[in-house]
């Protein structure tokens, strides 16, 4: 009898994954995509609701022998009534047989999975010693993505800003109870982005852009991490980067046919091309690079099996009859 292994969030949590684990599975998987050897078709989806979207996010690494899919959702809305904006499931195949081996909650791996890529892209693109680091977003986004870029770089400063406040307030202690960082609350945008090493853009995904920062904002030799699309930039701030990378070129194009990134600077690499060395990361300390990580599921299926196995061997999970 065929039995698969059911992880709620909670059983994803406890088992423990780190995100050193995870950024190095994921620049394994970027590393096997430069390569040529992941497959995986743009996502397609539905649309119930202005902003909101469901997406079918299948991918196969042989190297990882890991393939499944992640059926994940975005609400915006969501946030006003109690409920998490990403939520969603994970299934994991055996490579073999096609025989699914676990169904898991995705809201964790999908927040560190994220925070992940843009460590990993960071890792070619940012200054090594950068240790400022502005986020706007300050939700679930925010915190994986700081979590990331603490476990790479010597980070001192944050400066956090948020239409929420309280929500800037709760990341602010996060940064400094986890990790020792001074953390400010910026009083406007152009505040945690101007003079800062790393920026990264995490709120929601806007169809048509909010376009909040400007050229000029951003510093000579910064590095950007693009989570939320282009949706917080406007079109002359992110052609002042001397460097633009995507994680995944159909992805993107399939995003541009459907209105998204209708005005964007031309893409110098993938992140995958970076991690293998096709194309150079950054040559200068005065470089302003970017990098537009859409969220693929090569970084799911990169992570899952760490759970997978994780679980297995902890006890973690319940067994359910297929």
């Amino acid at each position: 009898m065929q039995k698969l292994l059911y992880l709620a969030r909670a059983d994803v949590e406890r088992v423990g994954v780190t995100m050193r684990e995870i950024i190095e599975a994921v620049e394994n998987g970027f590393r096997e995509h430069g390569a040529g050897r992941v497959e995986m078709p743009p996502k397609p989806g539905v649309h119930t609701m202005p902003e909101a979207f469901i997406h079918a996010m299948p991918a196969y690494i042989p190297a990882l022998q890991a393939a499944g899919v992640k059926w994940v959702s975005g609400y915006p809305e969501n946030q006003k009534r109690g409920l998490p904006y990403i939520s969603g499931l994970l299934i994991l195949n055996d490579v073999e047989t096609g025989i699914p081996l676990a169904v898991m909650d995705c809201t964790w791996i999908t927040a560190m999975r994220t925070g992940a890529a843009t460590a990993v892209a960071a890792k070619y693109l940012a200054r090594p010693e950068s240790s400022s680091v502005g986020i706007l977003g300050c939700g679930v986004q925010g915190h994986s993505n700081l979590s990331a870029l603490a476990a790479l770089f010597p980070l001192q400063r944050v400066v956090l800003f948020d239409q929420l406040a309280a929500q800037a307030e709760r990341l602010a202690q996060f940064a400094r109870e986890n990790f020792g960082l001074a953390a400010t609350i910026a009083k406007n945008a152009r505040d945690a982005v101007d003079g800062l090493d790393i920026v990264v853009t995490a709120g929601p995904i806007t169809h048509t852009p909010h376009a909040t920062i400007q050229a000029g904002w951003l510093n000579r030799g910064a590095f950007a991490s693009l989570v939320d699309f282009d949706s917080y930039w406007q079109p002359d701030a992110l052609k002042q980067a001397d460097k633009f990378c995507a994680d995944d070129v159909p992805q993107y194009e399939h995003y541009r046919s459907i209105g998204y990134f209708q005005n964007m600077p031309p893409i110098y690499a993938t992140v995958g091309e970076l991690v293998t060395g096709q194309k150079r990361g950054r040559a200068r300390a005065d470089e302003i690079t970017m990098t537009c990580n859409l969220g693929l599921a090569l970084d799911d299926m990169a992570t899952a099996p760490l759970v997978y196995r994780g679980a297995r061997e902890r006890g973690i999970g319940t067994w359910l009859e297929l």
